[in-house]
């Protein structure tokens, strides 16, 4: 964590706002960074090593019903993943309303519309309120301990909280930390995929 520290400081210029930088916002800083050099052919690259693990993994291949993310440019990309195992499982995606994180069916990329935070979302008003079996969620950072940082609004967590589904987190490389910093409401994964490594 001393060269991960050191390489944050140098990104963050060292410099102090108004308040002193928190340790999640040196992270997200940090996460920008990388992000911005990697290439489209890698990122596909790594989305197929991380969703070839998944696919092996008993937990998806048991799972009814999948909460997955219309991925954004920065995140590890879904959009064939979720194209794929549509006709052959229930996929669910996030829609954000206000504080909360409601889920909906996906029926296909048709469907989907475009919200004001810039997040392809199923245009539909049915909610989807039954059991989900598996949740495959993004996130700004993990570490070995199976944290999640997120990008700081808490819609996962506010979501997890008394639900008994099994979470997966996906993400780069380079998104998977020593320690990422906690609150006591931020909820853990189960496991932990990225290209090269899998934390169970």
């Amino acid at each position: 964590m001393n060269k991960l520290s050191s390489i944050i400081n140098s990104l963050t210029g060292g410099k102090k706002k108004t308040a002193v930088v928190s340790e999640k916002e040196k992270i997200r800083n940090y996460i920008r960074q990388r992000k911005q050099v990697v290439t489209e052919t890698d990122k596909s690259l790594d989305a197929q090593r991380v969703f070839d693990k998944i696919e092996l993994m008993p937990e998806f291949e048991e799972a009814h019903t999948v909460l997955l993310y219309w991925s954004m440019p920065d995140e590890l990309p879904t959009h064939n993943f979720i194209v794929k195992w549509s006709k052959r499982k229930q996929i669910l995606l996030p829609v954000v309303k206000d504080d909360d994180m409601l889920i909906k069916p996906f029926s296909g990329k048709e469907d989907l519309k475009r919200s004001t935070f810039g997040i392809w979302e199923p245009d539909s008003q049915k909610e989807y309120m039954n059991q989900i079996d598996l949740v495959i969620a993004p996130g700004i950072a993990f570490d070995k301990n199976k944290s999640r940082l997120g990008r700081g609004k808490g819609y996962y967590d506010r979501f997890f909280i008394n639900k008994r589904i099994v979470k997966i987190g996906v993400g780069f490389d380079f998104q998977l930390l020593e320690s990422v910093p906690t609150h006591q409401f931020d909820i853990k994964m189960d496991k932990i995929i990225t290209p090269s490594f899998s934390i169970e």
